[in-house]
């Protein structure tokens, strides 16, 4: 085996989070007397999206208070005189998940700013790709930064043009490139914005005389509230008291949703586009069958992901479903730190093998997505230590060729396998007796009943086609990502 085999398979990164991870959710609620509890709730139900760090702003429409720190909602706000002192019926919330910037006090959203026109604050789901060269630029026109996040650069652009806080907004949007969903917050107002090209979501909720925005509708279950529509790509809502006023400040895009948002990023009891995920996942499923016909004794989802794709297959090929796998749900993100004394202890931190229904059985074995092979190689050898004769692995999307730079956490290029290895190769690494992954077609097909337009993909896939909708001009100038100079001395 080379060197990059070896670097791939072997890697150091926590062994039981070998995934793909969105980089944040946003919560806003306006007019509600009970406007910061409902926010801790939105974003209880959103923790999927971010679990290093969240933070909730309110405002009692004078003043602004705010919490942020690094940890679970549930610890976060646990103490109820913290969300107490969260006073007045508009708040702000935001959970993280670090692609640009260290998990830091200071890069915990929202972020907030004063201005001739008032308060701002500032939750945002996804990544500009144009921010650090206009970092660099504002930098040398004297801006000051507090934080390496790139929503700070929002806030500064947003304070040096004039007008409504929509017109401020809209000014620093425009400058900005890339993907988001924004939720801002004034004394007064709540507003959410999405990128005209819709890559990250943003849904519009209602509970009583109350308006949410949220990244998934799963936040407006968890309270009872109605979803109402989801926010359309380029499009602009300010909530005020009795009123809501839509705009569509931007030139007009194509719609470019991000297509992993149905495999693995939200939670499969949510609405995509009115769309249930866990029925497109077990479409997926279905579209696997129908591609790959395999004999075998049993279908086994890696869980928690894989469930509904092998759940539909199963049900199109006939093979019976069972857990063949165990999850231990309660190991947290910050359970251990994972030294070379215990990393041979891999996956079995996460899952464990049902040794019962196992032994000697020949098994489909079904998961989400492969990234770096790190914990999809521990799975397999704890499979086979299990007794497990033969193992044909199936995976619900396509191979991750490429790194997503619209706020997406992941590995550059050279870490992902199947950037560096074929599928014949990558077999005989991960130590199946087959692998097969669906094919572009067949995930279009499970997702929109349609076959990928190639001159024109009705969706964002470029971390599995290399086809980036959006410029990455951070990128492609070769920008130092890690503003050495700026990061070695913001404190921590």
């Amino acid at each position: 085996m080379q060197d990059s085999d070896t670097n791939i398979l072997n890697d150091k990164h926590t062994p039981w989070d070998d995934k793909l991870h969105e980089e944040c959710a946003v919560f806003g609620i306006a007019f509600s007397s009970e406007a910061a509890k409902l926010a801790v709730l939105g974003l209880h139900a959103m923790q999927h999206r971010g679990q290093e760090a969240t933070g909730i702003l309110s405002s009692d429409g004078k003043k602004f208070h705010v919490h942020r720190a690094i940890g679970m909602v549930g610890d976060v706000f646990s103490d109820p005189n913290i969300v107490n002192k969260l006073a007045g019926k508009l708040a702000l919330g935001h959970n993280r998940y670090s692609t640009t910037g260290n998990t830091t006090l200071a890069n915990i959203q929202p972020m907030f700013a004063d201005m001739e026109t008032g308060g701002l604050a500032i939750a945002h789901n996804g990544n500009f790709t144009n921010a650090l060269t206009l970092r660099k630029s504002l930098i040398q026109e004297g801006a000051i930064f507090q934080s390496t996040s790139d929503t700070e650069i929002l806030l500064h652009l947003a304070s040096r043009t004039s007008g409504t806080m929509e017109q401020r907004l809209i000014d620093g949007l425009t400058q900005l490139e890339g993907a988001f969903s924004i939720v801002a917050l004034t004394e007064n107002h709540l507003i959410g914005v999405r990128d005209p090209y819709g890559v990250r979501p943003l849904l519009l909720g209602q509970l009583g005389d109350s308006y949410i925005l949220a990244s998934e509708s799963c936040a407006f279950d968890i309270m009872g509230a109605k979803h109402i529509r989801d926010i359309e790509p380029g499009e602009m809502v300010t909530i005020g008291l009795g009123s809501i006023n839509s705009q569509f400040p931007f030139a007009n895009k194509p719609s470019k949703f991000c297509i992993f948002e149905y495999i693995y990023f939200s939670r499969p009891d949510s609405l995509i586009n009115h769309q249930p995920v866990y029925q497109i996942r077990k479409n997926i499923g279905r579209e696997l069958a129908k591609q790959a016909k395999i004999d075998a004794d049993l279908v086994v989802p890696v869980p928690d992901s894989g469930i509904p794709s092998a759940l539909g297959y199963a049900e199109t090929s006939g093979i019976p479903f069972d857990y063949g796998i165990i999850r231990n749900h309660y190991i947290g993100r910050t359970f251990i730190e994972p030294s070379d004394e215990i990393r041979h202890l891999g996956v079995k931190l996460k899952h464990n093998a049902n040794r019962g229904i196992l032994n000697d059985k020949s098994i489909v074995l079904v998961d989400d997505s492969i990234v770096r092979g790190t914990t999809s190689k521990k799975i397999v050898e704890m499979l086979r230590m299990a007794g497990v004769r033969k193992i044909h692995m199936l995976i619900a999307s396509p191979p991750t060729t490429h790194s997503c730079f619209y706020g997406v956490d992941t590995p550059e290029r050279s870490e992902l396998l199947a950037a560096q290895h074929d599928i014949e190769t990558m077999t005989k690494l991960l130590g199946v007796d087959s692998l097969q992954f669906i094919t572009m077609d067949g995930l279009y097909q499970a997702v929109s009943n349609t076959k990928r337009d190639n001159d024109n993909p009705q969706f964002c896939d470029a971390c599995f086609s290399g086809d980036y909708p959006i410029s990455v001009k951070d990128n492609d100038a070769g920008v130092d990502k890690q503003l050495s100079l700026l990061s070695n001395h913001l404190p921590r």
